[in-house]
C-alpha cells in the first residue's frame, strides 16, 4: 500500500510539472501594479537563467523563496557565477523530485519483473535521494563561487597594474579605468566593462558602481578600490602609488593562498600514500606468515 501511494504522488507530481511548464499562469493585474514600484535596483552584473527549469517549477519557487531560499550569501555566490536565483532554485527543486521519484520508479519496475523488495528501503533511499539533490546545488555554487572570487581577484591585481600605467600614461581616472577594462578578457573583465557602462549610461561616477559590484560579489578588494578611486575623482588625490601597492598585495595575497592549497593538498595525499604502503607490506609478508601458519 505505501509503495502504491508513493508511486502515484510521483506520478501526480509529474504530471503537475508538465501541465505547469505547458500552460503558465498568469499574474493578476494587481501582483503586476504591486511589483511595478518595488522593484529594486538593477544588478550591475548579468544573470543567466535556466528557463527550463524555472518553468517546470514556477509554483514552487515562491514556497522556496517564502522559505528564505537562496539566503543573501548564496545570492552573492550565484551572482559571482551570473546564475539566477530562480533558476537556482529551480534546479534545487528538481533535482529534489527527481532523486524522490527515481527510487520509487525502480522499485515499480521490479515488482512488475516479479522481485520482491522490502517498502522500507525504496523509501528510506527516495528521502536520502531527494536530500541529497535538494542540498547538491548548493554545495557546487559555494565550490564555484570560491574559485571564482580567486579568479576574479587575480584579474582585479592585472586591471589595477594597467590602470595605473595608463595613469602613468597621463591619463585621467575615468578614461585609465575604461581602457584597462577594455584590454582584459574572461569573466572578471567583462564585469567590470558591464559595470563601468552602466556608469556611463547612468550618468553616475564608476567608483560608484564598482563599489556596488564589489558589494554584490562580497569581493572586499573591489570595494577597497573603489574607495582608493574616488579620492582620487573627488579630491584629485594621485592615487597611483596607492594603486600599484594594492595590486602588489593582492598578487601576494593569491601567491600565499596557492601554497597554502598546494600545502593542504599534499596533506590529503599523506593518507592514500599510507594506505598503499600498508598494503604494499601486507603483500610482502603474506607469504612469509603463512608459511608460519602452516608449520604450526
Amino acid at each position: 500500500m505505501i509503495t502504491v501511494i508513493c508511486l502515484a504522488l510521483g506520478t501526480a507530481l509529474g504530471l503537475w510539472m508538465l501541465l505547469t511548464w505547458a500552460v503558465p499562469t498568469q499574474p493578476s493585474l494587481r501582483q503586476r501594479l504591486s511589483t511595478a514600484g518595488s522593484e529594486p535596483a538593477a544588478s550591475v552584473g548579468n544573470v543567466m537563467d535556466a528557463s527550463w527549469a524555472v518553468a517546470m517549477t514556477r509554483p514552487l519557487l515562491p514556497v522556496l523563496q517564502a522559505l528564505g531560499m537562496p539566503g543573501k550569501k548564496l545570492e552573492r555566490d550565484l551572482r559571482v557565477l551570473e546564475r539566477g536565483a530562480d533558476a537556482h532554485l529551480a534546479v534545487k527543486a528538481v533535482l529534489g523530485c527527481v532523486g524522490l521519484v527515481a527510487p520509487l520508479l525502480l522499485q515499480g519496475l521490479l515488482a512488475l519483473a516479479e522481485l520482491p523488495v522490502d517498502a522500507e528501503v525504496p523509501l528510506v533511499t527516495a528521502l536520502l535521494l531527494a536530500a541529497a539533490g535538494f542540498v547538491a546545488p548548493d554545495i557546487e555554487v559555494r565550490a564555484k563561487a570560491a574559485r571564482a572570487r580567486a579568479d576574479f581577484r587575480g584579474a582585479l591585481s592585472a586591471f589595477l597594474d594597467l590602470v595605473w600605467i595608463t595613469l602613468a600614461g597621463g591619463a585621467g581616472i575615468e578614461a585609465a579605468l575604461l581602457a584597462a577594462a577594455a584590454v582584459g578578457r574572461g569573466l572578471a573583465f567583462a564585469q567590470l566593462r558591464r559595470a563601468l557602462d552602466a556608469a556611463q549610461l547612468t550618468r553616475t561616477t564608476p567608483w560608484s558602481t564598482l563599489r556596488r559590484l564589489g558589494d554584490e560579489l562580497d569581493i572586499a578588494e573591489l570595494a577597497e578600490l573603489a574607495a582608493s578611486i574616488s579620492l582620487a575623482g573627488t579630491e584629485g588625490a594621485k592615487v597611483r602609488t596607492s594603486l600599484a601597492a594594492k595590486a602588489k598585495a593582492l598578487r601576494t595575497h593569491l601567491v600565499a593562498d596557492a601554497e597554502a592549497d598546494a600545502q593542504a593538498a599534499t596533506e590529503r595525499m599523506a593518507l592514500p600514500v599510507t594506505l598503499l604502503f600498508l598494503g604494499f607490506l601486507g603483500f610482502i609478508a603474506y607469504p612469509a606468515v603463512t608459511q608460519v601458519l602452516n608449520g604450526l
